[in-house]
């Protein structure tokens, strides 16, 4: 696995900002406000806002805020209580945050409140494949979009878990999802692709694609990793509860510094900070050297 150099993306996101992704790796820290996260989440709004701001202060660059679980298993939420668990948080962060927040839905409705409401971002991990009018929403509202790959839904997504080359399909797919993104209107410039590492993916794949993760650049945007606590990392670890699995997260965010990734989302960010700080500077060193 060779050190990869960043490309550089500025990324236009909405309410006139803009993400410049390269010079470092950027941590996004996750805050889920739902029951039943493999990780854990939080169910009060000013709670939430609160590990939103901590995360800020624990030098979180970009904060994800999500109402709907997407764990392998989990059963979809209504779009009516994902808006009552996230428009409350992104109301209560309004004037308090300066990161660029970043709404985590696959629904158009509740990508454009949550827009509407503040978040700079969206976050959907389905590619643009389960809400046809999600693309357009995106488009209208200047948000950056993050692509993610997955196959299937969530309650059963191991079912098409299945590939002859991992790295080649994940990256054919996620061009399909690039090309719905630019026919609904979105601006190339706004994409962020995210190889959905643990989605419709066995630990194997998900661990080849990391592996492999430079070969994704050949996309032309920016890259998004998310291994934090997920269960792939358990084929190389002992047996551990998710909030237990730190220190595998801390070596999956290493080898996403090491192939010239742009952002990773985590939960522990106050640590996965000095992990990327330390990377990062060890490995510009090398390429410099």
């Amino acid at each position: 696995m060779a050190i990869t150099p960043r490309p550089r993306y500025d990324v236009p996101m909405a309410h006139g900002r803009t993400l410049a992704l390269g010079t470092r790796l950027l941590v996004m820290g996750i805050v889920n406000v739902t029951p039943d996260s493999f990780a854990g989440g939080v169910s009060d709004a000013d709670e939430a806002a609160a590990l939103a701001l901590r995360l800020e202060a624990d030098g979180a660059d970009i904060v994800d805020i999500g109402g709907e679980s997407t764990r392998p298993g989990a059963e979809p939420v209504s779009e009516a209580d994902e808006l009552a668990r996230v428009i409350p948080v992104l109301e209560r962060l309004q004037g308090r945050i300066t990161v660029p927040v970043s709404i985590d839905t696959y629904k158009a409705r509740v990508a454009a409140e949550a827009v509407a409401a503040g978040a700079c971002i969206v976050n959907d991990i389905s590619g643009l494949g389960y809400d046809p009018g999600l693309g357009a929403v995106v488009s209208a509202s200047g948000a950056a979009l993050v692509l993610m790959h997955t196959r299937g839904r969530s309650r059963a997504m191991y079912r098409d878990a299945s590939y002859q080359d991992v790295v080649a399909e994940v990256a054919a797919e996620l061009g399909q999802a690039v090309d719905r993104a630019l026919a609904a209107g979105v601006r190339r410039e706004c994409v962020i692709l995210d190889p959905g590492l643990g989605f419709a993916k066995r630990a194997e794949d998900s661990l080849t694609l990391l592996a492999n993760l430079a070969q994704l650049h050949g996309l032309g945007r920016p890259l998004l990793v998310g291994p934090s606590r997920k269960s792939f990392l358990q084929a190389a670890m002992v047996d551990a509860a998710p909030a237990d699995r730190d220190w595998g997260t801390a070596a999956a965010v290493t080898a996403s510094v090491l192939a010239g990734a742009h952002i990773v989302r985590v939960h522990n960010v106050r640590a996965m900070v000095d992990v990327v700080r330390v990377a990062d500077a060890l490995f510009a060193n090398v390429t410099q050297g």
